[in-house]
């Protein structure tokens, strides 16, 4: 399927485009080019500020953006991926001194994806991460 947006080809179960992320589902409105999510910054921006400050901000910008599909789907990618490594990171801490190991890793791991998913969602990519990107979508399909 191709994305009446942008032209590029996605699979025929993507709800959204890979490359812009205009929705896929017939009737939704098209997503404007260079036009602005609710919160008044362009869509690319506010989908880097999602990740900029981990869950806080995602949950931040799900709360603010009611409209533009990208925003809300970085922003939900974000609580679900940064929430869940600092849980997981605060129950390994607990461990004595492997924790402390596990926690380092974790928070390498946590810091590799922060810096990856802003740059994908600045160059204007709606990135999934495996599972999580899925899970994102279902939850948006939800509110």
């Amino acid at each position: 399927m191709f994305c009446p947006h942008c032209g590029s080809e996605n699979s025929d179960t993507s709800r959204f485009c890979q490359n812009c992320g205009a929705s896929l589902t017939p009737g939704a409105p098209p997503r404007k080019p260079g036009g602005r999510a609710t919160t008044g910054l362009e869509p690319n921006l506010a989908g880097l500020l999602c990740y900029i400050l981990g869950w806080v901000s995602g949950l931040i910008f799900i709360i603010i953006e009611k409209d533009d599909q990208f925003v809300r789907f970085h922003a939900m990618q974000s609580i679900i991926t940064f929430g869940g490594l600092t849980l997981i990171g605060l129950a390994l801490g607990w461990i004595p001194f492997m924790g402390t190991v596990f926690s380092g890793i974790v928070g390498a791991v946590a810091f590799i994806l922060w810096v990856v998913l802003m740059v994908k969602a600045f160059v204007g990519l709606r990135y999934k991460l495996p599972y999580i990107g899925e899970l994102a979508e279902r939850q948006l399909e939800r509110m």
